[in-house]
């Protein structure tokens, strides 16, 4: 699928890969609607990506607003992507979870499995009767090297994009006598707000390569184009990865400095869910959609 012919739904398309993502496509001349929470950032994205866009034919670019960690806005956007001709979903939107996991409350893992997995579980599912009908379509999940190579203090992080990963594979193979593509994008560290300052920490002390936004959504334009099932971006973190799938143990050995630049632990986290993941957010914000001229 050639980018030129795209109508793009990416979610998390306010964040530093989603913002070089969004940039990447309408400069590749796909058309592109935004999801993200807040409307104000989303417009204003929407804005700029028009006028820095060289195409004399200017792609559309649209924003939907919605907090995807509710469930229920999740048929809402299904509907409107449908209706906007949607063939190509994106899923970029995450949570971050670092730390050891006696730090991690019941609340917090909560949130990066809900917001990571199942929310891109359940919009394909609901996208699915569309894009079936499509003469092409495509489903890119942006997960990570960590959802192929475990590391210390990523155990809940890892476990969302192994089981992203996995569910990507599974759907792969269902979907293989349709004409829908399966893809995932498995980048390393990147620089972006996503990294807390306990993260930038560890990075350094374990001098961990880190790529920026950018490369990442070079690459997603790519991977799309070419129609590979995976790639994972980085060097050593690719041979990792290979080496993770046929001798896993082979690695435990390597990771003493990362144990090692973990954290320190305070005190045990409490369990404490007395309400639904929800993740932070800007405002609690209706859905609406954008067209930009």
């Amino acid at each position: 699928m050639k980018a030129a012919g795209a109508r793009v739904l990416l979610t998390g398309a306010s964040g530093g890969i989603g913002q070089a993502a969004a940039e990447a496509l309408v400069g590749a001349s796909a058309s592109v609607m935004l999801v993200g929470r807040s409307p104000a950032r989303l417009a204003a994205q929407a804005r700029a990506l028009l006028r820095e866009c060289k195409d004399p034919m200017k792609p559309q670019v649209e924003w939907y607003a919605a907090d995807l960690t509710r469930t229920a806005s999740i048929t809402g956007l299904a509907e409107v992507a449908a209706g906007w001709g949607a063939n190509v979903v994106v899923h970029n939107a995450g949570l971050p979870g670092f730390g050891r996991l006696e730090a991690l409350s019941a609340t917090e893992m909560a949130q990066v499995l809900h917001l990571n997995l199942f929310v891109p579980m359940l919009l394909t599912q609901t996208l699915l009767p569309h894009l079936r009908a499509l003469p092409e379509a495509r489903i890119l999940f942006v997960g990570s090297v960590l959802g192929r190579l475990g590391l210390p203090g990523y155990s809940v992080y890892s476990a969302s994009k192994f089981g992203l990963r996995g569910f990507a594979e599974s759907l792969r193979r269902e979907l293989g006598d349709t004409r829908i593509g399966v893809q995932y994008l498995g980048p390393r560290s990147t620089r972006t707000a996503f990294n807390s300052e306990a993260v930038s920490h560890y990075n350094a002390a374990t001098a961990t390569a880190m790529d920026d936004p950018q490369s990442v959504a070079r690459a997603l334009v790519d991977l799309l184009e070419s129609g590979a099932v995976e790639r994972f971006l980085g060097f050593p973190e690719k041979l990792a990865v290979r080496l993770n799938g046929l001798v896993p143990a082979w690695l435990d050995g390597a990771f003493t400095k990362h144990r090692a630049s973990l954290p320190a632990l305070s005190q045990p986290a409490t369990l404490s869910l007395d309400c639904p993941p929800e993740g932070p957010t800007d405002a609690d914000t209706h859905s609406l959609m954008h067209s930009s001229p």
